[in-house]
């Protein structure tokens, strides 16, 4: 059999990964599960990777990746500020009609790099580029539509991001499509009312 270098074997192994836990969950992710998926030896998982740890981060950077890119992909270019973060909402969502499953995984595995002192910074950068990417699409409808932020867009991005992520849970646990088309168009509401600062916020006693 030919030799398979390591930088070609890591794809391989990532998407296996990935096919593995989306369809059978984390606890099924053993390194000799994933090397059983793709046909390796258990060995080359951590030749490649060196620790499970490592595997599980290149998966959550692959599938954060995956779902940047299509995002970015579907933005438009021409709209009006309010079309534009209506178009970025909806490109989300769709991305949570057509693959459910990453995005379970995705959350599974920021749940687990939480309590997992070698995984945490996976988390943190998983939330920290997608909460710029998301900014920097805010920033860039603004500058095209002439449109003056009332707060910085990474601010903005955040608020955008924390009802979002409240939908994903929802539609992965409790779906209903009436209820999310309404909670989304009020967020999108909300996100061009914060940007534009015409939301009045309601003051919270701080802890």
């Amino acid at each position: 059999m030919a030799h398979v270098s390591a930088a070609e074997r890591r794809p391989q192994l990532i998407k296996a990964a990935i096919d593995l836990m989306t369809r059978e969950g984390i606890a099924a992710g053993s390194t000799r599960a994933i090397a059983a998926e793709l046909g390796v030896a258990q060995a080359t998982v951590h030749y490649t990777f060196g620790t499970k740890e490592d595997l599980y981060r290149s998966v959550m950077e692959q599938i954060t990746h995956d779902l940047v890119a299509q995002v970015e992909e579907w933005a438009p270019t021409d709209a009006g500020f309010e079309e534009s973060l209506a178009a970025l909402a909806a490109s989300l969502w769709r991305t949570v009609h057509q693959q459910p499953a990453s995005h379970q995984l995705l959350n599974e595995l920021s749940m687990l790099a939480l309590r997992t002192p070698s995984l945490h910074e996976a988390a943190t950068s998983h939330h920290r580029e997608v909460t710029a990417v998301t900014a920097k699409m805010i920033a860039v409808a603004a500058a095209r539509t002439g449109r003056e932020l009332a707060l910085p867009s990474e601010t903005i991005a955040r608020f955008f991001l924390a009802g979002f992520d409240g939908l994903i849970m929802q539609r992965l646990s409790l779906p209903d499509e009436e209820a999310e088309q309404t909670c989304l168009q009020a967020l999108v509401s909300a996100v061009v009312a914060l940007a534009g600062g015409r939301l009045d916020p309601v003051p919270v006693p701080t802890t």
